[in-house]
């Protein structure tokens, strides 16, 4: 078997678990497969979690993590779930927009095999989307904190009195430095005189 038959059957076994058959017609049950027809907001209302209500993912915990007790969650765990669970939600809602002729029946269908096929890939995402929120927020303050010091420091150097104070400084900084260059000069510039030993002469 060549390297491209190889690459095709892994391609048609993925394609296997993001689509699902109804009639011949071919329904995507991976939201990502339907970027084409994306408009940039439902393209950033689909990538960014937060973009539902806590009430409406919180019953919806149990339809889509039946076997979870959320109380023994910690809370980075639950904020996984939580944005797994909002994943679902905004792939059903995709899917019933772009295939409006799907009945009830078929869309538990589909809900179904999303749920299994999946759960863990949404679980995936939304870590990897935490990380480059956290990092993103990280340079942000950064950034913030970084302005904030130099605002400060030139509203200090604008005040008056910041002048008052500061002239002075440099001016005695100033004469400092030059009392200091005038004597190493003049160490430099005068010979070193050589006192010759006394001689006793005897007469």
């Amino acid at each position: 078997m060549t390297v491209a038959q190889q690459q095709d059957i892994q391609l048609d076994r993925r394609l296997q678990q993001d689509s699902i058959q109804f009639a011949g017609k071919t329904v995507y049950i991976n939201p990502f497969l339907y970027w084409r027809r994306f408009d940039s907001n439902t393209d950033r209302w689909l990538r960014e979690p937060g973009q539902l209500g806590e009430d409406q993912i919180s019953l919806n915990r149990g339809r889509f993590y039946p076997e979870l007790d959320w109380a023994l969650l910690d809370e980075s765990q639950r904020d996984i779930k939580d944005a797994a669970v909002e994943m679902f939600l905004k792939s059903l809602e995709l899917i019933g927009t772009f295939h409006p002729e799907l009945t009830a029946g078929q869309l538990l269908e589909v809900e179904r095999k999303m749920a299994v096929t999946k759960k863990q890939s949404f679980e995936r995402w939304v870590e990897k989307s935490f990380r480059r929120r956290f990092k993103q927020e990280s340079r942000e303050r950064k950034r913030f904190a970084r302005e904030r010091f130099l605002r400060s420091w030139r509203e200090w150097f604008s005040l008056e009195t910041t002048h008052h104070a500061v002239g002075p400084m440099v001016a005695l900084l100033v004469l400092a430095g030059f009392g200091g260059w005038s004597m190493g000069m003049s160490q430099t510039s005068c010979p070193t005189l050589l006192i010759p030993s006394e001689q006793t002469v005897v007469r």
